[in-house]
């Protein structure tokens, strides 16, 4: 079974995008046309200013701007080293999920692990 980034690898059509070390990715309040892969690197996330993760190769990024009708970040992503990404536009993002439905599933279970991981970080500091 493909991870979530080797299947965008597989169905991008672009070459891979390198961002370096302190380049914002997206940021927040901005419209989203892509959902991201990192190949190699970190990438930082941050919600009003605040970090909440750093992301790792193999992770996925960005894909709630592509299921939003307004297409609008709710955070920014900032790379926190050299890094390579991968990435698919929404046409790519729905053939994926339609024709790989354990895409889908990887991708929510990605999403899934970060939510609990954060859950057990705010429940811990109550």
């Amino acid at each position: 079974m493909l991870s979530p980034v080797e299947t965008i690898k597989i169905l991008e059509n672009h070459p891979d995008r390198t961002f370096p070390a302190g380049e914002v990715i997206f940021a927040d309040g901005t419209e989203g046309e892509l959902m991201y892969g990192i190949l190699s690197g970190e990438v930082e996330m941050y919600v009003k200013g605040q970090l909440i993760e750093t992301l790792e190769k193999g992770d996925v990024f960005g894909a709630g701007a592509l299921l939003h009708g307004d297409k609008l970040r709710e955070s920014t992503a900032i790379a926190k080293t050299d890094c390579k990404l991968a990435y698919i536009n929404q046409p790519q993002f729905l053939f994926a999920v339609q024709e790989t439905p354990m895409f889908a599933i990887e991708v929510l279970r990605s999403y899934s692990d970060r939510f609990r991981k954060l859950k057990k970080i705010f429940t811990s500091e109550a």
